[in-house]
């Protein structure tokens, strides 16, 4: 029998990474990153001059967090205990959109906070890479959990069977974004989303269809 599955995000769901960017941005780079804006390209200004940072510019300073500061982040509040209740009953994998060659850094660097599970890498929309994860472990039930409103909208059309959370847990965030159309329950503690997640192994049942799934 194969078990339940939870399919989770990792940066800002598992880590804190946009603070740790932001603080890292100022000391090094002489760069303000105001984390209201969910758009990069918006939120980058250069202390010096007042001047936004061009969004081509973004990636490679996000390319250089990753490269030297991954030392930096930091488990989210509860997110340890939640994941071994969850693990007592169904298996766990980590979807990260990072490039395939951080993969191995990310399991390096989630194992030193006690987070084992298996990783996956990605690029862009999760949709596809999560059906290749579905058929690879045929669970009965599953749910995704993610941070960003247009990764439950490529599940919802991907899988539109499989229950999604939107957690935003870093609160300086969380507090400018409105719950994602697609996700099926908001939730940012995760004592309140591991209570959540194991009701949905608990009942079985395939998520209801969003407006997306329905447009699939």
């Amino acid at each position: 029998m194969t078990r339940p599955l939870l399919i989770t995000d990792c940066d800002e769901v598992l880590l804190h990474m946009v603070a740790h960017f932001r603080d890292w941005l100022a000391e090094a780079h002489g760069i303000d990153f105001a984390l209201e804006h969910e758009n990069w390209g918006e939120a980058l200004v250069r202390k010096d001059t007042g001047v936004k940072v061009a969004v081509e510019e973004v990636w490679p300073f996000v390319d250089g967090f990753f490269d030297t500061e991954m030392e930096r982040q930091t488990p989210v509040k509860g997110v340890i205990e939640a994941l071994d209740r969850i693990t007592a009953y169904a298996d766990i994998v980590v979807l990260t959109n990072l490039p395939d060659h951080r993969r191995q850094p990310r399991i390096d660097q989630l194992a030193r906070h006690g987070i084992g599970h298996e990783v996956y890498t990605n690029q862009g929309g999760k949709g596809a890479a999560l059906n290749a994860i579905l058929e690879a472990h045929k669970p009965p039930v599953a749910v995704f959990v993610d941070d960003l409103s247009y990764q439950h909208h490529s599940v919802a059309k991907a899988a539109p069977q499989v229950w999604r959370l939107h957690m935003v847990a870093e609160p300086m965030v969380a507090v400018h974004r409105e719950q994602a159309a697609d996700a099926h329950a908001r939730i940012d503690d995760w004592a309140e989303a591991a209570d959540w997640i194991l009701a949905r192994f608990a009942d079985g049942a395939p998520a209801p269809l969003t407006e997306a799934a329905n447009q699939a």
